[in-house]
């Protein structure tokens, strides 16, 4: 492993706003984090999570990846910037159960998650039914799960299968214009000129 990995990771070690599960650390983490939450999941290096962070200064906003060579950078933006709202949490999404309590999460953001487009890897998507029961039973009654992408595939699989995992789509936008949060992905993406999918969907 690179010197530059292991000196950053030990830096996050010492920061009270990381928190790495994945690493064996223990804390009675469910229903401690706040009165309003809100979760970026697989959030990379942090970005949107930051953004976030910085637009809803009462809430807490959480980014969850399993990579901790990519949180380290979101984790000393906010550290830089003092941000104190902002926290990261390196667990693997089909564990997040263990680390929040039902009906926790203001709201949930997946900001383009990879599509996995072949059918043998369609478990692996963060909008398979298996995950969309975990965000449900996170969710606050009535609470906000948002999908951000640029594969129309993937889009329309999700709106498919939300009503049938207790979701109901408030607002779906074929075309999104972009909006004063935005991931590097969607930068890009913009650039090249690709479409960009929105949807909020909310508990019912």
């Amino acid at each position: 492993m690179a010197r530059r990995k292991l000196k950053h990771f030990e830096e996050m070690k010492k920061w009270t706003h990381v928190l790495e599960p994945a690493l064996g650390e223990s804390g009675d983490l469910p229903g401690t984090w706040g009165k309003s939450v809100i979760l970026e999941l697989g959030c990379g290096n942090g970005d949107y999570t930051l953004e976030l962070a910085a637009r809803f200064p009462s809430k807490i906003v959480v980014g969850v990846d399993i990579k901790g060579s990519r949180l380290w950078h979101g984790a000393k933006k906010a550290l830089q910037s003092g941000l104190k709202n902002a926290r990261f949490l390196r667990v693997r999404i089909e564990d997040l159960a263990d680390f929040f309590a039902e009906a926790e999460i203001d709201e949930i953001w997946l900001p383009f998650p990879d599509p996995h487009p072949t059918k043998g890897n369609a478990k692996r998507r963060l909008t398979f039914p298996r995950f969309l029961e975990i965000y449900r039973r996170l969710l606050k009654p009535r609470g906000f799960l948002h999908l951000k992408t640029d594969n129309e595939a993937l889009f329309r699989y999700t709106l498919g299968i939300l009503p049938g995992e207790g979701f109901e789509a408030v607002e779906v936008l074929w075309d999104s214009p972009p909006g004063e949060v935005q991931t590097l992905y969607e930068k890009k993406y913009l650039e090249e000129g690709r479409i960009i999918q929105y949807f909020c969907a909310c508990k019912v």
